[in-house]
């Protein structure tokens, strides 16, 4: 039977270690708190001080950056990247390769399409269709 954990050094030359996760394989910092309901595919990568909520999804190759939020039911598509401290609300979808900036905000519901950039400290609304509101 293969361990269930990895270490990896990063860029300040601490060694973190990392978990796969039950649902889906992916890799889950220690300090991260992930509901065992919610799923991290493998190829996924979850920085310390994270939290995410029931029924999340987590698609391959996305990373999580440190203290980011992904509420219930959220949908993070192939290859995007939430930036630190940046939240997605319950519900909302982020599209593939899609980047999330440091500290933005996604409310709850919204739709963000494929390959778009949210910067550092936005925050954005969309109705259903994916059109953004007024802030």
């Amino acid at each position: 039977m293969g361990k269930n954990y990895i270490d990896i050094e990063n860029d300040h030359g601490e060694t973190l270690r990392y978990r796969k996760h039950a649902n889906g394989r992916g890799l889950i910092a220690h300090g991260a708190k992930v509901h065992p309901s919610a799923i991290v595919e493998a190829g996924a990568y979850v920085e310390p001080g994270v939290q995410i909520a029931a029924g999340a999804h987590v698609g391959r190759g996305v990373w999580v950056e440190s203290d980011a939020v992904i509420g219930p039911d959220a949908d993070i598509a192939p290859h995007a990247h939430i930036g630190p401290g940046a939240a997605i609300g319950a519900g909302a979808k982020i599209g593939v390769r899609t980047q999330v900036g440091r500290d933005a905000r996604v409310a709850v519901g919204s739709l963000i399409g494929d390959d778009e950039t949210i910067a550092d400290g936005e925050r954005v609304a969309t109705d259903r269709r994916g059109l953004r509101l007024a802030a």
